[in-house]
């Protein structure tokens, strides 16, 4: 693992396995505050007048649009139920090192990092109002009796991880999405807008992050 510099002064983590960096590299916080925190988050609770809300992200990596989602509900007394799914969790030593805490209060970094690894095994209170599961599976493999106001669909690119964004990936992530629910990702092809219809998805275009045109945002029936 490698650390980059991003376009706004965060960092991000160059995976050579995958041969691709966590976040875009025009700005890690930047996009994933626009992408999962404005266009995902802040619109559905918006739409919904929500004080309890349900998150599942798929690709949970170093956990930024976690504390970005913290950041957000601090201080609005808005109860979260967050899952992640993460095939290779990274070490707490490596996502101290990164540097999201300039990013976030110190309360929200610290609540996270002292949570990080028991988040890891089971369901963990990472403050007065957020709980946090980081299940270690990967995606074809996922299972839960739980369904989510809203998903993070943050994994890695189609051209470099093509099995996440196949019919069945997508099917299988369609399942765990409550009827209304709100699946929001960077990207936007023709298959995955194809994809999302086809699962009962009503599709919007949103404008992108720094460096990409559009975003998909999906509603599920």
């Amino acid at each position: 693992m490698e650390f980059v510099t991003t376009g706004d002064g965060s960092k991000t983590l160059f995976n050579e396995q995958i041969g691709e960096c966590y976040h875009s590299k025009h700005g890690a916080v930047q996009e994933s505050k626009h992408v999962f925190i404005q266009t995902g988050l802040d619109y559905y609770i918006q739409k919904h007048s929500l004080k309890d809300i349900t998150i599942l992200e798929v690709g949970f990596g170093t956990g930024l649009n976690f504390t970005q989602t913290l950041a957000y509900t601090s201080g609005k007394e808005i109860s979260v139920d967050y899952v992640g799914i993460e095939g290779y969790p990274l070490s707490l030593e490596v996502i101290q090192q990164i540097g999201y805490d300039a990013f976030v209060s110190e309360e929200n970094w610290n609540n996270y990092i002292t949570g990080y690894n028991q988040a890891l095994n089971e369901t963990t209170q990472i403050d007065s109002n957020t709980n946090l599961y980081i299940d270690h599976t990967l995606l074809k493999d996922f299972s839960s009796d739980k369904t989510f106001d809203l998903v993070y669909f943050d994994a890695f690119a189609a051209i470099h991880q093509p099995e996440m964004w196949s019919d069945e990936a997508l099917a299988h992530v369609a399942k765990f999405v409550k009827p209304g629910g709100v699946f929001v990702t960077y990207a936007i092809t023709g298959n995955l807008k194809r994809s999302m219809k086809a699962l009962g998805f009503t599709i919007e275009k949103a404008a992108g992050a720094p460096g990409k045109r559009e975003m998909l945002r999906a509603t599920k029936a």
